[in-house]
């Protein structure tokens, strides 16, 4: 048998001091989900030391649903399959056009009585037509431009202020209604009530009025799930009713 000693210096490979460190005792300290116990407890894992807990049960995670942690609370659980779940409920479409109307009055008649002195707005001629009566024709010259881009410049002012104030034109607050956001139901900022007023008044006052109406009247009734408007699409906006 020999009784050779290991030299002095570096300890042999198979050194189990080498390999596994020891506790107080000389057993081998427990090791965590991710590395050994220190003196504050587990470094990662579970809290309550060795086993990390079962996955969790339920649909796998995803991005939750609007407003599922914003202002209005509640709402249905992450990643929930209902689109509106923690929403207010949405405004209601004769509420909408009634306050859209009451803001586009707020506006207009002003812009009406000043330009009198002007002429007017709109140019209108009485014209005979082979005696059988007058016809008022209206004809859109450089005065009505004019006064068009004004309009534009007041109409996207108006909307713009008290969107980004509190959500709510004065039509808007008179119909219990509100502008959010989308995702999370903030007050817009100042570029996102921008945009939503360009999108909107732009083409009603200087392109196509009555198809851009009909067009946004029509996806108030049929758009789903949110019911957004054409500006609430560019925006990423909902109108929704308040108390």
């Amino acid at each position: 048998m020999s009784n050779d000693q290991p030299t002095s210096g570096q300890p042999p490979e198979d050194d189990p001091f080498l390999k596994e460190p020891h506790g107080p005792q000389g057993s081998q300290e427990p090791q965590g989900p991710q590395g050994p116990q220190g003196p504050q407890g587990p470094s990662s894992g579970s809290p309550y030391g060795g086993t990390p807990p079962p996955p969790p049960s339920g649909p796998p995670p995803g991005p939750p649903p609007p407003y599922d942690s914003g202002p209005y609370g509640g709402g249905g659980p992450y990643g929930g399959v209902d689109p509106l779940a923690g929403m207010p409920p949405l405004g209601e479409p004769g509420k909408r056009i009634l306050a859209r109307l009451v803001d586009f009055l707020i506006i207009s008649i002003p812009l009406y009585l000043i330009s009198l002195p002007w002429g007017g707005v709109v140019e209108t001629n009485n014209r005979s037509n082979n005696g059988v009566g007058d016809v008022f024709t209206q004809t859109y010259n450089a005065r009505q431009l004019l006064w068009s881009l004004i309009g534009l410049v007041a109409y996207v002012a108006y909307d713009t202020y008290f969107t980004h104030k509190d959500g709510r034109t004065l039509g808007k607050r008179l119909m219990k209604l509100r502008v959010a956001m989308l995702n999370d139901g903030r007050v817009p900022d100042t570029g996102t009530a921008f945009l939503r007023a360009v999108v909107l008044w732009l083409p009603a006052l200087l392109c196509c009025p009555c198809l851009w109406w009909l067009i946004n009247i029509v996806l108030m009734f049929t758009d789903k799930p949110y019911r957004q408007g054409l500006q609430d699409k560019a925006a990423k906006t909902v109108v929704v009713q308040t108390d």
